[in-house]
């Protein structure tokens, strides 16, 4: 994947992010983080009754933001095999986020398999267009806009080419689908950051901590994990509906940490099962001990 040849300078990314380039703990004060659980089959209104708890959507967009909605739409798979981000559960964000008073609402990914054919199968494509309001955009990532960016906090990853646009929002909604993974055991929150970025065969070297890294750059406002249904078995692409369980439940919260660490639990796992959790952790990117989680359940 092309990139811009030069480095980004830290203050120049301050600039482009918002935020400094090395980031403080998720939890700086030191209180429990608010994890938002919700079920129901009506996956509108399931959106914002996971945020009502972390004070809905306007705690994270303010009128005239620009916004990326982050779902993973990396398989050509169709929305029941599990495989890629809910339709209803980005269209809901997306809608939720104009009414919030957006001037712009980006959502792209950066697919495994043919870019076009995974936009289109995953129905993630036609629910962004059905929203018919020019300020939301579901767009092709193009090579140009890669900018690589020194990971100042990383551990395992010193570098890497991240997405302009997802550097540049005001507000980054982490929208992954929470799923098998042959390789990290699980996908969630945090790994769904390795759709906004190039040089993943880089990444796969020393895959827990190279994820945690990528997350001292991208940096969501929130994450609301789609497990509407779950990918059991034969991740992260699946294919057989024997390996998907229907659960129709969202988990949100500010802390990726903390909704990987929950949802990680829905598999028979702990959080420190996972390594990205653990990394991610210690980084002080969020909490991973369940019992220091506010979980609300609605």
């Amino acid at each position: 994947m092309a990139a811009a040849s030069a480095f980004l300078e830290p203050g120049r990314l301050a600039r482009i992010a918002g935020e400094a380039v090395t980031p403080p703990a998720a939890n700086p004060a030191n209180t429990a983080p608010i994890l938002s659980v919700a079920a129901g089959g009506d996956y509108a209104a399931l959106v914002k009754t996971v945020l009502a708890p972390l004070g809905g959507i306007g705690a994270f967009v303010q009128p005239g933001n620009r916004v990326v909605v982050k779902p993973n739409i990396g398989w050509d798979r169709k929305p029941e095999q599990a495989a890629c981000t809910h339709p209803d559960v980005v269209k809901a964000l997306v809608m939720l986020a104009l009414e919030a008073g957006a001037a712009q609402v980006l959502v792209f990914d950066y697919p495994c398999d043919e870019v076009r054919r995974c936009y289109a199968n995953s129905g993630i494509q036609a629910a962004v267009e059905a929203v018919n309001d020019k300020r939301a955009q579901i767009i092709f990532m193009e090579d140009r806009k890669f900018v690589r960016v020194k990971v100042e906090m990383g551990k395992a990853l010193r570098e890497n080419e991240f997405y302009r646009d997802a550097l540049d929002a005001d507000c980054y909604i982490n929208v992954p689908i929470a799923k098998d993974h042959g390789s990290s055991r699980l996908t969630l929150g945090l790994k769904n950051a390795m759709g906004a970025v190039s040089n993943r065969g880089a990444i796969h070297r020393d895959l827990g901590r190279c994820i945690a890294d990528l997350n001292t750059v991208i940096r969501p406002k929130v994450t609301v994990i789609d497990c509407t249904r779950i990918l059991l078995r034969h991740g992260p692409t699946g294919g057989s509906l024997d390996d998907v369980k229907v659960l129709n439940t969202l988990i949100a919260s500010a802390d990726t940490v903390a909704a990987d660490a929950y949802a990680t639990t829905l598999f028979g796992l702990k959080p420190a099962d996972i390594p990205s959790t653990r990394a991610a952790f210690e980084l002080g990117l969020g909490e991973m001990d369940l019992a220091k989680i506010n979980v609300v359940k609605s």
